[in-house]
């Protein structure tokens, strides 16, 4: 069985805890695109571990695996093994595999993704994390792979290649060009290299040999539908394929072995960083929103600007994946807001319409019609299966899956692993 995870909304879903909850079922457990710049949380008992790069499979007995449509920074893959050393979880090579076609996050790539940033007079909200400049290399042949970084004679002939260009650029943004080729950045470089070289495979062999198998594969995604490159809120989005179609080209799998496609949704929605959010709240509800959700981000620590569900922006994300079932996640966060709304269509120059219209800056000048339902008072993080939850909280749940069109399989009411139920 081949199941691919995506975020519904702007990311931030909760996607770790449900790849956490289900992953018991899978043997591989793979992430498909993104880099650092993402992030995810999973509580288990009073553990809480915070997550960048390794998918939250390793809790269990699945074999995680980073694929090549990510964008790798070793330094922070290296600090993340660490942290969990620290807390008495070992991860091997037996454990975590690493694709050799993976691209590395070099220090000039950081260096100009802030120098990048600084310099537009429209901020995107980058995370400055060298992300987009990577993906720039990879499209570009210009990367550096992780069979480069354990190979020092390999990594100084390429580093040769592109000195003078990633030199040139970072001084027409002001910078210091040093970085590029800076005696003690390479060497940490190659350390990480070292250090990595047991965990590289190959991705795409594993998986279709697991398949073959019979064995069950769960591709993990980072960020969230409305962030993808192409079908995202352009130019506020990140700069890889976040939609489940890009698990197959990423990883090297035929479409013909997909299975599932499990789509994370929150009962609200939220945002980090700049575009539109058509259903934003800036008042008490708002921050209602905000502060119990505790919506602040993993990577970034920025708060998360929050709203109404907006059934519109999930309806596109349903066509843009395919999903056969869906998580409801947070739906605790709702409690003592009465009524509830939800955003079934907007009005764009006086029209009525039930679809986020294509271009970006038509998005940002909709204007939501909402629906209002009952809200509930009950504390709902104590609640340990659906028919337990108070009448109007599923009345909300079953209202969503009618207008939705998917079965919503799956609902969250907190962060541990014991509080996320089926329906």
């Amino acid at each position: 069985m081949f199941t691919i995870i995506t975020g519904a909304q702007f990311g931030d879903e909760g996607k770790g805890k449900i790849v956490d909850l289900i992953s018991d079922k899978y043997d591989l457990v793979v992430r498909f695109q993104g880099g650092d710049n993402a992030g995810h949380t999973v509580k288990v008992g009073d553990a809480v571990y915070k997550l960048h790069l390794i998918p939250s499979g390793f809790l269990l007995d699945s074999r995680v695996l980073i694929g090549p449509g990510t964008v790798l920074n070793p330094q922070s893959l290296a600090q993340e093994l660490e942290i969990l050393s620290r807390g008495g979880i070992h991860i091997g090579p037996d454990k975590l595999g690493i694709d050799a076609k993976t691209s590395i996050i070099m220090p000039y790539h950081i260096e100009l993704d802030g120098l990048k940033e600084s310099s537009r007079s429209e901020k995107i909200g980058t995370t400055k994390k060298g992300i987009g400049f990577a993906y720039i290399d990879k499209v570009a042949r210009d990367e550096i792979r992780l069979a480069d970084l354990i190979d020092k004679k390999r990594l100084l002939a390429r580093l040769g290649e592109l000195a003078s260009q990633k030199e040139n650029s970072i001084r027409e943004l002001d910078g210091n060009p040093s970085v590029v080729m800076d005696n003690e950045f390479i060497d940490l470089y190659v350390s990480l290299g070292k250090q990595f070289a047991p965990y590289m495979t190959d991705v795409s062999l594993e998986i279709n040999k697991a398949l073959e198998e019979g064995k069950n594969v769960l591709a993990e995604g980072a960020q969230g539908t409305h962030l993808d490159v192409i079908h995202g809120t352009q130019k506020f989005v990140t700069s890889s394929c976040t939609i489940a179609g890009s698990a197959c080209a990423n990883l090297g799998v035929g479409p013909t072995k997909v299975d599932n496609v499990l789509g994370i949704v929150k009962a609200y929605i939220t945002r980090v960083g700049e575009g539109p959010l058509p259903t934003e709240l800036k008042d008490d509800v708002g921050e209602h929103l905000q502060q119990v959700g505790g919506e602040f981000g993993t990577t970034t620590g920025r708060a998360r600007r929050c709203g109404w569900f907006d059934l519109p922006l999930v309806k596109k994300a349903v066509f843009l994946n395919g999903y056969t079932e869906l998580a409801l996640t947070k739906l605790d966060v709702l409690s003592d807001i009465n009524p509830l709304k939800v955003c079934v269509g907007y009005e764009l120059d006086g029209m009525s319409i039930k679809y986020p219209p294509e271009l970006t800056a038509d998005l940002a000048r909709c204007v939501p019609i909402y629906d209002e339902l009952e809200g509930w008072s009950d504390d709902l993080t104590h609640v340990r299966q659906f028919s337990d939850l108070p009448e109007a909280a599923c009345r909300y749940v079953s209202y969503l899956e009618e207008k939705i069109g998917v079965p919503i399989e799956y609902v969250s009411v907190g962060p541990g692993r014991e509080q996320t139920f089926k329906k």
